[in-house]
């Protein structure tokens, strides 16, 4: 795996962006859940889709779920789902967005 991933727990790491060819090695790497922080299409056109990354992932043997949050934006609802989100999956768990930060604070506010 090339991209750079953020151990914060052994149940939880964050990432910036990835890709749906990441999806094998990410599970290769012993995850079993990815959160996708990052609305589609904030990145332009060469940003991949939700449903893309979900296909990717199942197709790896993850479970996959889509969060999007606005960066500077995060709601209590928000943090709320995503808490019990990461509760209730399968771990380790590799949340990501554009650069991490955005799943980071997410799972800090959520604590």
């Amino acid at each position: 795996m090339t991209l750079t991933v953020t151990q914060h727990t052994a149940h939880f790491a964050t990432a910036p962006q990835i890709s749906p060819h990441d999806m094998a090695a990410i599970a290769a790497h012993g995850f079993r859940t990815v959160i996708n922080n990052r609305p589609d299409m904030e990145g332009g056109a060469e940003q991949p889709t939700s449903e893309a990354m979900a296909q990717a992932a199942k197709d790896a043997g993850l479970a996959y779920h889509y969060l999007p949050v606005i960066s500077g934006q995060i709601t209590p609802e928000q943090v709320a789902q995503f808490a019990a989100t990461l509760a209730a999956a399968q771990g380790p768990v590799l949340a990501f967005c554009r650069s991490g930060a955005r799943s980071t604070n997410l799972w800090h506010m959520g604590q």
